[in-house]
């Protein structure tokens, strides 16, 4: 493999692997602040325990998955300076606004929500678990309009060589980009109604004394993958018309590894469509655990929404070759001049630290997912072990 191929196959682990961190922070920050505001709004304690619960495991996969993400945005200095050089005038300019929303807001608010149970106000602590929220979806937001500019630059002018930016507001009304970004909160959403419901099912196959505790978990878990997942499939279709318009070359030319990712992913959204609402009426009378089953299937089922985002991330980006900023800068062009060995070290390199990021976040999730959630009050930070 040549070096341009070593710096395509290392942005594409590495951002394959960033993406699903993002999944699961995203799709556990919105169901962890409606535990919240269910808590604040009623005197039953398994609300707040369902929120601490819920809510290490989300911390956990945020601090992780933000070291994933520092790591991957080094190789925009380090492999492809040529995108910089020559369109970071108008791509920038969103990366900016995701950095300072991601590691100003969102971080601020969530060091604030850790370290302030019962410290905070309620109402103050719970305010901020919705400024997480909304400042995580923001990040994404940001980050889309970038890909968006990629996959269809607009609002710029070609000057002295490089692109400058003309208008802003184009790069919100970009085509390519509201669509997508929905896609991806439905797509969010999904992963986390199913993190939670397989969870909560691996308790109830262990014959978990906490019923009331995974009952309610399972219920929100399933109810919020009925409701995003039928949108995760709509919005994925409802982008053909504008590929077809935009981008016809990636619909004309389907390679086999972004049509294989392109197929899992429509087949999967499918599954977990039909899944959650052949599962919503089995939630009556618990009858979901009396034939426990479907317990097994929703434990099998926590990695498929993983497999169809990868799946569907290699069609929106493969599919594009071998424009890296469509119609003006070929992926060629913009690697850095960087040798093959180099290029293989930081291969490597790069790979190890994700692997063992992934595995370390799985590890942690895993432990305190099969630990439960812990009978007696906590202490104040939902990360420091009770003594």
């Amino acid at each position: 493999m040549d070096a341009l191929g070593l710096a395509r196959l290392q942005f594409a682990v590495t951002t394959s692997f960033h993406f699903l961190f993002v999944l699961v922070t995203l799709g556990l920050v919105a169901l962890v602040a409606v535990m919240q505001t269910r808590a604040a709004f009623s005197a039953d304690p398994v609300h707040a325990r369902m929120t601490r619960f819920w809510g290490r495991l989300y911390v956990v996969n945020y601090a992780l998955g933000t070291a994933t993400g520092i790591v991957m945005e080094f190789q925009f200095g380090l492999n492809w300076s040529g995108l910089s050089a020559f369109a970071g005038d108008v791509f920038g300019a969103p990366l900016a606004l995701e950095a300072l929303v991601a590691f100003f807001l969102e971080s601020t608010f969530l060091g604030l929500w850790i370290f302030g149970w019962d410290r905070l106000h309620r109402w103050v602590h719970l305010a901020l678990v919705w400024l997480v929220a909304l400042t995580a979806y923001a990040s994404a937001f940001w980050i889309m309009v970038a890909n968006g500019f990629l996959q269809h630059p607009v609002g710029h002018e070609l000057r002295d060589g490089v692109l400058r930016m003309t208008d802003f507001s184009a790069l919100l009304a970009n085509p390519t980009f509201g669509t997508a970004f929905l896609h991806v909160c439905a797509a969010a959403l999904t992963t986390g109604g199913v993190l939670v419901t397989g969870i909560s099912a691996h308790h109830f196959l262990r014959r978990t004394t906490e019923v009331a505790f995974f009952r309610r978990s399972l219920r929100l878990g399933v109810v919020t993958t009925a409701l995003a997942a039928p949108v995760l499939v709509g919005l994925g279709f409802a982008q053909f018309p504008i590929l077809a318009e935009y981008q016809p070359e990636k619909l004309g030319t389907v390679g086999a590894v972004d049509g294989a990712g392109l197929g899992f992913m429509i087949q999967i959204g499918f599954a977990l469509l039909l899944a959650s609402w052949a599962t919503v009426p089995l939630l009556f009378r618990d009858w979901v655990v009396r034939l426990r089953f479907p317990l097994y299937l929703m434990v099998l089922g926590i990695p498929l929404p993983f497999v169809a985002a990868v799946g569907g991330w290699l069609f929106r980006e493969v599919g594009r070759q071998p424009w890296l900023v469509q119609g003006l800068l070929t992926t060629e062009d913009a690697l850095s001049h960087v040798g093959r060995g180099q290029l293989l070290f930081s291969f490597v390199a790069f790979t190890a630290v994700f692997t063992a990021l992934a595995v370390a976040d799985w590890a942690l999730i895993a432990r305190y997912a099969r630990r439960g959630p812990v009978a007696d009050r906590e202490p104040v930070s939902p990360l420091v072990p009770a003594l």
